[in-house]
C-alpha cells in the first residue's frame, strides 16, 4: 500500500523497452480527473505518522498535585497539613516510584506525623497513590514552598525519570489575627404581649 501511494506521488519514469506508457505512468489528465487524490494521500500519511507517534509514546506520564493548609490550635500553635496525590496518566507502568518533599526546613517546621518522603514499587497506567504528613510551625512569616520531586523508572530507559508536583500557594505562618469579637445578648425579663 505504501509503495502504491508513493508511486502516485512520485511515479517512476517508464522503461525504455516498455510500449505501454499509458499504463505504466499516470499522466496529468489522470490527476485532473481525480483531483481529490493528493489530499487523500496527504491525509493517509498524516494518519500513519500520528499512529507511529502514538505507538512510540507508550510511556508513563506522572502528574503530582501538592496541597497544604494551615490549622490554628487553641494553644496558639499552628499545624500544616500537606497532601500529595500522584497520578499515572500515561499508557504504561512506572516502577520504583519515589516521592521526596524536602521543601520544609527544620528551623521553621517540626514533623508531627508522617514523613516527607515515600516510595511505591509500581504505579500502573491510570493508577493513583496519595501521601500526607503534618508539620508544626516554629517561626512566623510568609513561607513559599517548592514543588515535591517524584522519580520513577521506565523499562525502556536506563536513566531515572523525574517529575515535579504543582507548587503550593504562599503560607502566612503564625500570622497575627484580630481578636474575636464577643457579643453579649441581653434578654428582656419582661415578655411583650402580641395582640
Amino acid at each position: 500500500l505504501f509503495h502504491i501511494f508513493a508511486y502516485l506521488i512520485h511515479p517512476t519514469p517508464p522503461s525504455p523497452n516498455s510500449h505501454s506508457d499509458h499504463l505504466s505512468r499516470p499522466n496529468s489528465d489522470d490527476f485532473m480527473a481525480h483531483p481529490f487524490l493528493p489530499p487523500l494521500i496527504r491525509l493517509l500519511f498524516a494518519f500513519l505518522f500520528l499512529s507511529s507517534t502514538i505507538a512510540t509514546s507508550d510511556v508513563p506520564f506522572i502528574v503530582a498535585h501538592k496541597k497544604a493548609s494551615l490549622t490554628r490550635l487553641k494553644s496558639g500553635a499552628e499545624r500544616v497539613s500537606v497532601s500529595i496525590d500522584i497520578y499515572n496518566q500515561g499508557s504504561s507502568t512506572a516502577y520504583d516510584v519515589s516521592l521526596n518533599d524536602a521543601s520544609w526546613p527544620g528551623d521553621m517546621f517540626d514533623i508531627v506525623s508522617g514523613e516527607t518522603s515515600n516510595s511505591w514499587e509500581r504505579l500502573d497506567a491510570g493508577g493513583h497513590v496519595s501521601h500526607s504528613f503534618e508539620l508544626e510551625a516554629k517561626s512566623k512569616g510568609m513561607f513559599h514552598g517548592s514543588p515535591a520531586v517524584v522519580t520513577f523508572r521506565v523499562p525502556t530507559k536506563s536513566a531515572l525519570q523525574e517529575a515535579l508536583s504543582t507548587p503550593i500557594l504562599p503560607l502566612d505562618v503564625l500570622a497575627d489575627r484580630p481578636p474575636e469579637k464577643k457579643f453579649e445578648w441581653v434578654r428582656d425579663c419582661s415578655q411583650s404581649t402580641v395582640l
